[in-house]
Formats: C-alpha cells, sequence, structure tokens
C-alpha cells in the first residue's frame, strides 16, 4: 500500500515512480465528475471535501452529485456529467450491481472510471477501498475478546453492496474463533440511525440475552447505541468507520461503544483521483488499490481524526 503524501501532485508523482512511468511536466485542465451514494454522512462529506482540495491543487474543475441512495437518480446523475464532457469519473455506487449501465456509459464515452469505497459492476479501470474484510473481522475479534469467548451477539446488517457484505463476512470468520459466541440475529438497519435505532430496540427485546453487536458502519451503530442505553442491558457495541460522533461516543464514561475499525476516506479520494491521473495518460494502472483499516478501542480514540 503505497503511503498517502500530503498533495495530490506529490501522489500522483509517487505512484508513476512506482509504476515505473513518467509523469507529464505540468497537470492539464481537467474535468473531475464525483457521483456519491450519499452525501448526509460525514464520512463522504470527508470524500467531498478532499476531492475539492485535489482538484484545486491540480486546476481541475470538478461536478459532485448526490444519489440519495438511489439508483436511478445515480445513472442519470452520471449520463449529466457524461454529457459536461468529464474526462474523470469516480465513482461511489449506492448498489454495486444495479450502477452497471451507467458504468457501460462512461467506458463508451471514453471516461475513465474509477469505483470509490465500493466496486461497481462493469468496465471500470480501477477499484480503491478498504480492507472490509479485515475491517469486519477485526471488529469482530475484538468483541470476541471483550466477551471472553463466550456469549450471544447479533449483526446490524445494512445495504447489500460489496463493502458491507465483506464486512459482515469478516465479522462471521471472527465469530468462527469463538465456539462459545452464538450469533443470535441479523437485521438490516440500513445504515441509518433511526432505522438502525428501531431494528436494535427489536433485537433487544427479542433476544434478552444478548451480549454484543455489530453494526456494519458507524451511523448505524450510533442509532443502536440508543436503544442499547435505552434498554439499560450490558451490551457490547462494535462497528466500522471511525466517524467523529462515534469516537466521542467512545471517549463517554462506562460507553457501552466499545470499538470501530477506522476507514481512511480522504486517503481513498486521493488515492483514487491519482490513479486515474496516471491512466489519463495513457498508462496501466492496477484494478485495484486496497487502503488499509485500523481497529481504535477507547484507549485510541482520543487521538483519532479522519
Amino acid at each position: 500500500m503505497l503511503k498517502i503524501s500530503k498533495t495530490l501532485k506529490s501522489l500522483v508523482a509517487g505512484i508513476a515512480c512506482s509504476l515505473g512511468l513518467a509523469s507529464p511536466a505540468g497537470a492539464e485542465q481537467l474535468k473531475i465528475g464525483m457521483s456519491f451514494q450519499e452525501l448526509n454522512n460525514a464520512y463522504f462529506v470527508t470524500m467531498k471535501n478532499a476531492l475539492e482540495e485535489a482538484a484545486k491543487d491540480i486546476g481541475a474543475e470538478v461536478y459532485i452529485t448526490d444519489a440519495h441512495h438511489d439508483v436511478s437518480k445515480q445513472i442519470n446523475d452520471v449520463e449529466d456529467m457524461l454529457q459536461k464532457g468529464v474526462d474523470i469519473l469516480l465513482l461511489n455506487p449506492t448498489d454495486s450491481v444495479g450502477v452497471q449501465s451507467a458504468v457501460v456509459s462512461a467506458k463508451k464515452a471514453g471516461v475513465i472510471t474509477v469505483a470509490i469505497d465500493a466496486e461497481a459492476e462493469g468496465p471500470i479501470d480501477s477499484f480503491v477501498g478498504s480492507k472490509n474484510y479485515t475491517a469486519g473481522y477485526l471488529a469482530g475479534r475484538y468483541l470476541g475478546e471483550q466477551l471472553g469467548g463466550k456469549g450471544e451477539v447479533a449483526i446490524l446488517d445494512g445495504i447489500p453492496v460489496v463493502p458491507i457484505l465483506e464486512r459482515v463476512r469478516g465479522f462471521s470468520d471472527a465469530m468462527l474463533e469463538f465456539p462459545d459466541i452464538k450469533v443470535v440475529g441479523k437485521q438490516n438497519g440500513k445504515q441509518e440511525r433511526d432505522v438502525a435505532m428501531n431494528v436494535t430496540e427489536n433485537m433487544l427485546q427479542a433476544n434478552p440475552g444478548l451480549d454484543g453487536v455489530f453494526s456494519v458502519n458507524d451511523t448505524g451503530a450510533l442509532g443502536a447505541l440508543t436503544a442499547i442505553e435505552a434498554s439499560g442491558m450490558d451490551v457490547k457495541l462494535v462497528s466500522v468507520d471511525g466517524h467523529p460522533e462515534a469516537i466521542k461516543a467512545m471517549l463517554k464514561p462506562d460507553s457501552k461503544f466499545i470499538a470501530t475499525s477506522a476507514q481512511f476516506p480522504r486517503d481513498q479520494i486521493r488515492l483514487g483521483l491519482a490513479i486515474a491521473l496516471v491512466k489519463h495518460w495513457g498508462s496501466e494502472i492496477p484494478a485495484t488499490m486496497p487502503v488499509d483499516v485500523k481497529l481504535i478501542d477507547k484507549a485510541g480514540a482520543a487521538d483519532f481524526t479522519w
């Protein structure tokens, strides 16, 4: 994994060097499009801000859209960007399969397409995303250890995109290492705070012996935390993201939120744009670029930030 540089130009130069390429003397005037699955989430807002900073760094024009988790809107957003003549498309799919027609359209238009955070079906040029299996596994192993290797746990699931599926797979595999821990339920909180709170309330009522909950993201986990605190039950909560509110919640005395596998959204965007630029110069790039995650517990939360 490449170390993320402070500026996009130095990052591009570093990638070019590592791939044995020669970068152009000056950056071109480019049009960059970025389609997000949502922007009602600090994680994606952090990505958006990083992209705008990076685009300014190279003097590029940038178009940003919010699909609001509507794949039809996302497809239309991409088509609009193609009409505007974007050179590079950064795509954060709301539906990995459903967005395929947009990817095909971008390919036909000769637009370099890099999927960010969530994989996309179709002829993308590269995918940059967190090691989501590892994120789920680390959270699961930590929860298992904190429960002393025994008890009942539940999974607060999310939308069916590859990162979420991989987090659940990683968590489930971690649970296999603790024969005396039983997964007693899995329900979809849709990665939304209010929905996750209601779903968690139902899981707590259905499983009065519940000891732990794994949430596929921090926004859902914050809803789950509200339900756990209201129940008065001693249920430990782990998640994925590193969301600022989650970090703050973990630092409270006697918090039930004990750990999150933190992602690095700024790194994903800057790396995604950097390799797209290398491709724009006509050179080959890796099909995937994984970005490390880091388990953050209460001890490490005070010093962590995106």
